[in-house]
């Protein structure tokens, strides 16, 4: 372990998931080993940090124990056997009381995990724990939990709402983590972590047991170290195979799309590090053009009068028992939600059909769109969520959530010491093709930042 800005401890010496494995395979680590690690390493970082919601310390020592037993029987068939992962706290674990990063406190413990856990858990992977959150994944840190702090400079925020998912894996104290994404919610940390977070097609990984933000724009994906993790993650989460071939250079079309990279929003740093990852991709080989999507403005306001009045319908029956238990902020959002027109909310899943329509035609030119993942690097405070669509954290987010499409954040460089995403989103359904696309650009840009 080392000593990272303002002392908090960050484990570069960390495995990543497919090293891990290989390491319980040849005998070099045992799951009772890297289970230790892992608990030693959140005792001795969290107090900075505040990642984590719960940790289930004896659980994961019986199964890491088991797990060993089974390397040591020779059944090493499970593709994440061993493998310590956090879970974010609105996604059902069984036997753990869910805070979802409030207060609020009404909701039991889980009677069976979610379905992505069992998927999960069929896998071989340990449940670790929960990771702590903005509330209800709405957009602001409980002031009575606080938020999670980012692991290269404790003064600053690791991002939501999946913040603790993200601030977990960039640690080092696992090498994978589970979070939701409404409109931005897994790139956004993985961005200011300088980590890989994935936000797949919409409905390919399932969230039943998983707590609801917008139901028609929630989605559930993997945190890791690389681009390759993600891939094994993402598998066992769809129970589909997203074992797309790694195109050669001069096959991949990049859309670098000029809304964004372009965009008075992007701070200088973040600009610099693009540009410089663009420019790799095209010394590599890869055809990289300019390409036009709809105004982000727009596209962020339709995601807004879609997000807000469905969130406001789920929490509907907790606000009249007792607004008083939300951070004023969310309460606040909970009651706009409820003044969203019905017209507005049409007109707005109309905007989602005509930006679908949009990317499918740049689809038939391209490969994949490429933008930074957010305009600058991780700030002291979590921006809040801003019901007018003025959010700059959505510059680029917001449209992969609105249109359903995969999208994937990746470290290409840092400012100021602080790690900087790039973002690329592919064809609705096209996950692997998306990934194996990111596995080059992964290579070539070479930006991981832990």
């Amino acid at each position: 372990m080392a000593s990272g800005q303002g002392g908090v401890l960050i484990d570069y010496a960390a495995l990543d998931v497919a090293a891990l494995t290989a390491s319980y395979r040849s005998g070099d680590m045992s799951p009772v080993a890297a289970m230790e690690r892992a608990l030693a390493h959140r005792d001795a970082s969290d107090g900075v940090l505040n990642a984590w919601a719960s940790v289930l310390t004896d659980e994961a020592r019986e199964a890491a124990a088991r797990a060993t037993k089974a390397f040591a029987d020779g059944n090493d068939d499970e593709v994440l056997r061993g493998v310590p992962v956090a879970i974010k706290d609105l996604i059902d674990v069984r036997g753990v009381i869910p805070r979802f990063g409030s207060i609020y406190g009404d909701t039991p413990a889980a009677a069976v995990d979610a379905a992505l856990v069992k998927r999960l858990r069929a896998a071989g992977a340990i449940v670790l724990g929960t990771t702590n959150m903005l509330e209800f994944a709405y957009g602001v840190a409980h002031p009575a939990v606080g938020q999670t702090n980012n692991p290269h400079d404790p003064a600053r925020t690791s991002g939501g709402s999946s913040g603790g998912s993200a601030a977990s894996v960039a640690a080092g104290t696992v090498p994978l983590a589970i979070g939701t994404d409404t409109g931005g919610s897994i790139r956004i940390p993985a961005s200011y972590c300088g980590v890989v977070g994935f936000k797949p097609s919409f409905d390919l990984v399932p969230t039943q047991g998983v707590y609801p933000l917008s139901p028609s724009l929630d989605h559930a994906g993997p945190i890791a170290r690389s681009v390759r993790d993600v891939i094994v993650a993402t598998e066992v989460l769809s129970a589909r195979s997203m074992g797309g071939r790694m195109p050669s250079p001069d096959k991949l079309r990049v859309g670098a799309v000029v809304e964004h990279v372009d965009s008075p929003l992007l701070t200088s740093g973040v600009s610099d590090s693009i540009q410089a990852a663009i420019e790799r991709l095209r010394e590599a080989g890869v055809d990289v053009l300019e390409v036009s999507v709809p105004d982000p403005r727009a596209t962020n306001r339709a995601l807004v009068q879609l997000l807000m009045p469905e969130a406001s319908l789920v929490h509907a029956d907790r606000y009249v028992r007792d607004p008083t238990r939300y951070a004023p902020r969310t309460r606040q959002m909970i009651e706009a939600g409820f003044r969203v027109t019905a017209v507005d909310h049409l007109r707005a899943r109309a905007t989602g059909r005509r930006l679908l329509e949009h990317l499918d035609d740049l689809f038939t030119r391209v490969d994949v769109l490429l933008s930074p993942s957010v305009p600058f690097v991780a700030p002291f405070e979590d921006p809040e969520f801003a019901d007018d669509a003025d959010d700059a954290e959505l510059l680029s987010a917001g449209y992969a959530n609105l249109a359903g499409v995969p999208a994937i954040s990746l470290p290409c460089g840092f400012d100021g010491g602080l790690p900087v995403g790039l973002q690329l989103v592919g064809r609705r359904d096209a996950d692997a093709a998306l990934l194996a696309a990111a596995l080059l650009v992964e290579k070539i840009v070479g930006g991981r930042s832990t």
